[in-house]
């Protein structure tokens, strides 16, 4: 748990805060050995929103941060499609040895049986717990002892050794040596080698143990992944015909996320872009081939949680953020040379719904305004009662802590007040037929008609039962799509 000493800089929301999450994703930029490293950081608990899905289009690598005790847990998995389906090379990070943790084969044994990954351990833990003592290092046979800190300092002390150390025996004593030397014997042995092709095909994934809170593992790693990961390489196109190559005189970039009202000095949006190829220049100006237009990129920012330093130029794998006034939208691509678009961002199933009510009519406007801008971050989706006058907001989400953050956000952010009723409904499917057939189907409180912002035809259902038994009842020759059916359906 992360007390109030400990809040994570990167979070910047006040109800990431309040609670001790990380709800959004960030973006971090940092030198390390002749090296840019951009990490996007993710929120790790198990309710998170399509946002997390989406930063995942902009990694070249992944880092996978297991918790030692827990192994792989749900939304690791969920994360783990996207990863597995673009092809992303997975570095893991098991975590919290320092705390009593399962056996260090029990969780290889999980990533290969769970993921369908073979893991390979770069380092292997001695002990864990309050018997942790380090890591012993492959690759250099060496180990590195873990030194707890006085008064829950959060920076552990290390020292290096090798296995014929005779200060070994003192450290860790005849017992804790005998193991280390039986595991080094066995993976040596047995597991299998790490090989560069395996990683780049998400076939393999390098495993590294340590303590992230107390930073020990944490250098070893980063030592190894600037010198595995791949660079920034070319992005594949919409129609999966054509590869951009990161290395060449055109720009191109995509926007990943949208962000507004980061900072209480600056309520603008910002647009986050992934740099694909060529060279960004503050003020360059750039094709936006939705739009059908030129626009000139003047406000570029590095950012960090709430900060925000100007950026000059960027290449391929950073990250900058545009202040937009809401030209920009998830999934645009910007570009200079011939248009081009990239594959489209991953969309996944809303299982969660409820309706949104605003409490204050005097703050009728500001209600719609800040809605509009949720719905532009890709945070929530937004449904209507089509016989509704009043157009009732429902909202869709894919993890329900979005339900909050959408109250939360309105309130402190448009300054207007909300109540939400929560709806029994886990299935959303669009209709695809004509209106005057959909006006006869028979929709009930089982079967729930509504429209998507777009003014296509939404029906939600109580259990994928009643989904089934509704389509097999009134509706065997009419498409119901899920959401992914849907956008494959338009890029066709």
């Amino acid at each position: 748990a992360r007390g109030e000493r400990r809040k994570v800089r990167s979070d910047w929301m006040e109800l990431e805060q309040k609670r001790g999450i990380s709800i959004t994703s960030t973006v971090l930029q940092f030198p390390y050995k002749d090296h840019v490293i951009n990490l996007l950081d993710t929120p790790g608990h198990q309710d998170f929103s399509e946002d997390t899905y989406r930063t995942l289009t902009a990694a070249d690598s992944a880092v996978m941060v297991i918790d030692a005790a827990k192994g792989i847990e749900e939304q690791t998995k969920k994360l783990f499609e996207v990863t597995k389906e673009r092809g992303i090379p997975v570095f893991t990070f098991i975590n919290k040895m320092d705390r009593p943790a399962n056996e260090p084969l029990q969780l290889l044994d999980e990533i290969e049986s769970v993921l369908g990954l073979t893991p390979v351990p770069m380092n292997w833990p001695i002990g864990d717990g309050p018997d942790f003592k380090g890591v012993y290092d492959r690759a250099t046979r060496e180990v590195h002892l873990f030194g707890r800190t006085e008064h829950n300092a959060t920076v552990a002390r290390v020292e290096v050794s090798t296995l014929d150390d005779p200060r070994l025996l003192e450290v860790l004593g005849e017992r804790a040596v005998a193991q280390l030397q039986e595991d080094v014997e066995l993976l040596d042995g047995v597991l299998p080698e790490f090989n560069h092709e395996g990683l780049y095909r998400a076939k393999i994934t390098p495993v590294y143990f340590g303590s992230a809170l107390t930073n020990f593992g944490v250098q070893l790693f980063f030592d190894s992944f600037v010198e595995m990961a791949p660079m920034p390489g070319p992005r594949r196109t919409a129609d999966g015909e054509a590869l951009v190559p990161a290395i060449q005189d055109n720009f191109s970039g995509f926007i990943f996320k949208i962000q507004s009202n980061m900072n209480p000095q600056h309520r603008d949006s910002v647009a986050f872009l992934r740099v694909c190829s060529g060279r960004f220049e503050r003020s360059m100006v750039v094709r936006h081939p939705r739009e059908g237009k030129d626009v000139r990129l003047s406000s570029s920012h590095r950012l960090f949680a709430q900060e925000r330093e100007t950026v000059e130029e960027a290449y391929p794998g950073d990250v900058i953020g545009l202040v937009s006034s809401g030209q920009f939208a998830i999934g645009d691509t910007l570009c200079t040379g011939p248009d081009v678009a990239f594959e489209p961002m991953p969309r996944f199933q809303p299982e969660h719904f409820a309706r949104l009510i605003h409490t204050d009519t005097n703050r009728y406007k500001q209600f719609w305004k800040g809605l509009s801008q949720l719905q532009k971050e890709g945070a929530i989706q937004v449904f209507y009662q089509p016989s509704q006058v009043s157009r009732e907001p429902v909202l869709a989400a894919v993890g329900e802590l979005q339900f909050d953050v959408v109250r939360f956000r309105l309130e402190s952010e448009y300054n207007t007040e909300t109540r939400m009723e929560r709806l029994p409904y886990t299935v959303a499917r669009w209709v695809d037929a004509p209106q005057e057939i959909i006006d006869k189907l028979p929709w009930s409180n089982n079967a729930l008609h509504l429209e998507d912002a777009k003014g296509r035809t939404v029906a939600l259902f109580r259990t994928e039962w009643m989904f089934n038994s509704f389509r097999d009842s009134y509706a065997k020759d009419i498409p119901f799509r899920s959401i992914r059916d849907l956008e494959l359906a338009l890029t066709e």
